[in-house]
C-alpha cells in the first residue's frame, strides 16, 4: 500500500493506523499499488483521501487550533478508514504496546474518570477495553509499588525449542539443528552469570525476580538446567527474591528430573504453555505434542510439588475457531491453572497474498474477537483478573495479550517488564539488559548477540559490554 504524509510530521501515527486497518500490506510512500491512503494539512484543514481497490473516500475537518493535532489527524484517518472499510477497531487510534501505563499517565494528570472519558471520546477506545486497562493499571500499581531503588531482575535466555512453531518470533532454534551449541552455550552463559553476578554484588543491588525464558529454558536436560541454577545461587544474593519463574513451555520437554531440579533450585513459578487444547490446530502450527501430553505434564508438575503454573494460548491459530478456542480456555480453567495468558495472534505479512477479497473479508477479525472477548468474560467469571497487557503491531484485530491470575498468583517479572520499572540484568543469546534510573527514568539498553552462534563465536565481546551496566550505574545513579 502507498501511504503520502503532506505537509504534516505525522507519519509515524499514520503508519500506525494505517497497520492497523492493513496488517498484511507493507508501507510504502510512492508506486503503484490498489491501497493508495493520501493524507495532507493545508492552512485550516486535515484532508484524507482513501483508495482501497475499487472503493474511495474523502473526509475533511477542519482545524482547531486547541486540539492535539496528531490525535485530531488520526482520529481523522481512523474514521476514513473505519468507514471505508466497515471495521471498528475496540482501541481505536492506540497503537502503543503500553495501555495501562498510559493510562496510568492519563489518570495521574486528570484522575481515573478523567483518563477514562478521554480514552473513550479522544482516543476513540472502546468502554471495554478502557475498562480493562483501568482494571490492568490498578493491579500493575500494586506490583510495581513493591520495587525499590536498589530493585533489579535477571532474564535468563535459553534459545532453544524442540521444534520452532510456526508463529513464533522469538529468537529460538529447534534442537535438532542445533544440539551441538547446548554445551558450549551453558558453559559461556554460566560465565556471563558469573561476571554479572560480581557487577550486581559491587552496586549492592536488591534481585527481586529471575525469569528464564527463550525458546524453551526446558529444552536443556536437568543436569544443564542445574548447572545455571547453581551458577545463579553462589553468585547472586537471592535473599530478597520474591520470584523465580522458569517457562517449561513445550510440554514434550516436561519431565519429573527437570521438574525436580527446578524445585531443588527454588523456582517458585512454572509455565507449561498448550496454546491449544485442539490436536489438529497443534499440528497446523508446528508442534509435537498433543493436548493429552500438555494435561499429563501439568499434573506432573503438581506431583512436583509446583503451585503456581501458567498456562499461555493464543487466539487466532490455524484450524482453530470459536468452539475449540473456547474449550480450551474452559480446560485450562478445570485444571486450576493459577494464571492463564492470552495472546492474540501476530501476523506474518510475507507469508500472505494479499487480495481484494482478503481485504474486505472480515471472518478472521471477528472471530478472534469472539475468541478474546469470551476469554475476558470466563476468567472474570472464575475469579481471575487481568494483571498485565500489552499489544503488538499487526495483531489480528488489533486486539491485546493480557495475563490473568488467581489472587496473589501476579507474575512479578512480567509486570516490572512491561512497566520498565527498574533495571533487568539480561544474559544469554537475544538478551538485551535495560538499565534504568528509577528516579529520573532514563534508560539504557545493552544488546548481546541475537544468534547462539555468534554468542558463542565472540562471548569475549559479550563480557566486555558489561562494563556498560558500571558505566550507567557510575553516571546516572
Amino acid at each position: 500500500m502507498i501511504l503520502k504524509v503532506i505537509n504534516h510530521p505525522f507519519e509515524y501515527d499514520m503508519k500506525n493506523i494505517c497497520t492497523a486497518f492493513f496488517p498484511y500490506e507493507k508501507i510504502k510512500r510512492d508506486g503503484e499499488e490498489d491501497i493508495v491512503i493520501i493524507t495532507e494539512k493545508t492552512e485550516d484543514t486535515f484532508i484524507v483521501d482513501a483508495k482501497v481497490y475499487d472503493k474511495s473516500l474523502v473526509k475533511t475537518k477542519r482545524i482547531d487550533s486547541n486540539e492535539d493535532m496528531a490525535t485530531a489527524m488520526s482520529v481523522l484517518l481512523y474514521h476514513t478508514l473505519s468507514e471505508l472499510m466497515g471495521i471498528q477497531s475496540a482501541w481505536g487510534i492506540l497503537f502503543g504496546v503500553r495501555p495501562a501505563k498510559l493510562m496510568h499517565r492519563f489518570t495521574q494528570s486528570y484522575g481515573e474518570q478523567g483518563a477514562r472519558d478521554y480514552f473513550i471520546h479522544n482516543f476513540l477506545v472502546s468502554p471495554e477495553k478502557t475498562d480493562l486497562a483501568i482494571e490492568v493499571m490498578g493491579h500493575e500499581n500494586q506490583i510495581i509499588s513493591l520495587s525499590g531503588e536498589k530493585s533489579f531482575s535477571l532474564y535468563v535466555s535459553i534459545p532453544f525449542c524442540p521444534t520452532r512453531c510456526s508463529y513464533c518470533s522469538f529468537v529460538s532454534h529447534s534442537i535438532e539443528r542445533t544440539k551441538k551449541l547446548i554445551e558450549p552455550y551453558v558453559d559461556l552463559l554460566c560465565r556471563e552469570l558469573e561476571e554479572t553476578g560480581k557487577i550486581a554484588k559491587s552496586l549492592d543491588l536488591r534481585l527481586e525476580t529471575v525469569y528464564f525464558g527463550g525458546g524453551t529454558p526446558t529444552t536443556l536436560d536437568a543436569e544443564s538446567l542445574a548447572k545455571i541454577f547453581n551458577t545463579i545461587s553462589r553468585n547472586f544474593d537471592l535473599s530478597a527474591l520474591r520470584e523465580y519463574t522458569v517457562e517449561a513451555g513445550r510440554p514434550d520437554t516436561v519431565t519429573r528430573e527437570k521438574l525436580n531440579a527446578l524445585k531443588n533450585a527454588g523456582v517458585t513459578r512454572i509455565s507449561i504453555n498448550p496454546q491449544s487444547f485442539n490436536d489438529d490446530v497443534l499440528e497446523a502450527i508446528g508442534r509435537k505434542h498433543t493436548a493429552k501430553q500438555t494435561v499429563d505434564a501439568f499434573h506432573l508438575a503438581r506431583e512436583c510439588g509446583f503451585d503456581n503454573i501458567n498456562m499461555d494460548f493464543i487466539a487466532g491459530l490455524p484450524k482453530d475457531d470459536s468452539a475449540s478456542f473456547r474449550s480450551s480456555i474452559d480446560k485450562a480453567i478445570d485444571l486450576g491453572a493459577e494464571s492463564i495468558t492470552v495472546h492474540t495472534l501476530a501476523l506474518k505479512s510475507a507469508a500472505y497474498m494479499v487480495t481484494r477479497e482478503s481485504t474486505f473479508n472480515l471472518t478472521d477479525r471477528l472471530t478472534v474477537s469472539d475468541m478474546v472477548d469470551y476469554s475476558n468474560q470466563a476468567l472474570s467469571d472464575n475469579n481471575y483478573y487481568p494483571y498485565y497487557m500489552y499489544r503488538q503491531s499487526k495483531s489480528l484485530g488489533n486486539l491485546e495479550n493480557v495475563g490473568w491470575c488467581k489472587d496473589g498468583m501476579d507474575c512479578l517479572y512480567n509486570v516490572y517488564m512491561m512497566d520498565e520499572t527498574h533495571s533487568v540484568f539480561a544474559v544469554g543469546a537475544g538478551a538485551v539488559t535495560r538499565l534504568k534510573n528509577q528516579k529520573t527514568g532514563k534508560i539504557e539498553r545493552i544488546y548481546n548477540y541475537k544468534y547462539p552462534y555468534e554468542y558463542i563465536d565472540d562471548f569475549d565481546e559479550i563480557l566486555s559490554r558489561k562494563s556498560g551496566i558500571l558505566k550507567f550505574y557510575n553516571e546516572y545513579i
